[in-house]
């Protein structure tokens, strides 16, 4: 029998994951955020891989708590992720996947981009998504990874952030709001910079925007996420002196 592999959390993006693995033949042993992760590493101490799909915001938590034994098998696909979360955990080689389907209750899985995947675990990823006609593809650096990772970011955090003004859907927000789009990349980009310690490439970036806005026109901009989002964004900035004049502007009139 194969090493089982171990989902912490299973919300609706961690169970699609969960059903991949399984059609592979794999045992999936799902665990809650709450649950003593080091009484199941005693149980389960060589998995074959361990999934944390827990939301953004418990993703500190969940990794500071990590069982060591795990730590060079896991697989992260959380939204605004970026290297320097997984290093504060001493996590050194995670695979970690930019998620381009969209889950909801009730619904299937839509498509906007293929979802790329780095590290150890790719393959196994790469397969398992395959089996539900979810399309993905491996990455071959550490530097084509960190521009997945803020692109996500610049797309997750713009349409959410310049939706709070505008509403509508990405399309909308590029055709008929493209000078509040731009100003708030601009103000997302700049805290990127200082979350990578780097000078990213903004045209690259800017370009993968509007790939992924061709991905999926009607999609919304304002998710149930976006007050929060902005409240962190707000908070790097902070910590970083930024000066995220829209971003403030957008907070003042909408939080």
């Amino acid at each position: 029998m194969k090493d089982p592999i171990i989902v912490i959390g299973l919300g609706e993006l961690g169970s699609v994951f969960a059903r991949g693995f399984l059609r592979l033949g794999y045992p999936v042993q799902g665990i809650t955020r709450q649950m003593d992760k080091q009484a199941v590493a005693e149980q389960i101490p060589n998995p074959n891989a361990v999934m944390v799909s827990v939301g953004e915001a418990d993703i500190v938590e969940v990794l500071a708590t990590l069982p060591k034994q795990w730590a060079d098998k896991t697989i992260l696909i959380q939204n605004e992720l970026l290297p320097r979360d997984w290093i504060a955990a001493e996590i050194q080689s995670p695979t970690v996947v930019s998620v381009w389907f969209e889950k909801k209750r009730g619904m299937d899985s839509k498509v906007v981009l293929p979802s790329p995947v780095y590290g150890p675990k790719s393959k196994l990823v790469f397969e398992a998504l395959a089996q539900l006609d979810l399309p993905s593809f491996i990455l071959d650096s550490e530097a084509e990874l960190n521009y997945e990772l803020v692109r996500k970011n610049l797309y997750i955090l713009t349409t959410n952030i310049a939706g709070l003004e505008v509403g509508g859907n990405v399309a909308e927000l590029a055709e008929n709001h493209a000078e509040v789009m731009q100003a708030v990349a601009n103000d997302v980009l700049d805290i990127q910079d200082w979350l990578t310690n780097s000078n990213n490439d903004r045209s690259h970036l800017m370009k993968g925007l509007q790939e992924a806005f061709n991905g999926d026109l009607e999609h919304g901009c304002m998710g149930r996420s976006a007050p929060a989002r902005l409240k962190r964004a707000l908070g790097f900035a902070e910590q970083a002196s930024l000066e995220v004049s829209t971003l403030k502007r957008i907070a003042k009139s909408r939080l």
